[in-house]
């Protein structure tokens, strides 16, 4: 007996259904989107938003890190975020050199607001999956992205 998963057919399938899930997330991706009073933000100023947390403040070149971006990139973002009072700059304390990047309460608001629209998206998700499918789910999500890595 032929084991589905090896088959052409289902090979196809999957790789459609994962270019379908690329194209859509790109999609998602270019929609700016409200987040509580902070307004309509884009992707990357909300994920920025997110790698900057609700702490004490992140320096510049952690950031760059945490979105795997330059220091250049993360300048930009930083004063996008600045001119829309979500984030500041502050010295930092003990090294004249660094500059370390915290959230407004502005800032703070649209962090929560986004953690609330992820908690509504696995809200829909447990609507429709068991935890055993979730479970399954986050971790086929865990190794398509390993694989794009590879790439």
């Amino acid at each position: 007996m032929e084991n589905k998963s090896n088959s052409p057919i289902h090979s196809n399938r999957a790789s459609r259904s994962i270019g379908r899930l690329i194209m859509e997330l790109r999609r998602l991706e270019r929609q700016p989107r409200s987040f509580g009073q902070a307004g309509m933000l884009t992707p990357s100023e909300i994920h920025t938003v997110e790698a900057i947390g609700c702490g004490d403040g992140v320096l510049m070149s952690e950031l760059a890190a945490r979105l795997g971006v330059t220091k250049g990139a993360v300048t930009q973002l930083v004063a996008r975020l600045e001119a829309k009072e979500l984030a500041a700059r502050s010295p930092h304390p003990h090294d004249s050199r660094a500059t370390v990047i915290s959230l407004t309460d502005s800032g703070k608001e649209a962090y929560q607001a986004h953690e609330e629209a992820h908690d509504r998206f696995y809200e829909r998700l447990r609507a429709k999956l068991s935890e055993r499918e979730i479970e399954i789910f986050e971790r086929g999500i865990d190794q398509l992205i390993e694989s794009l890595k590879e790439k």
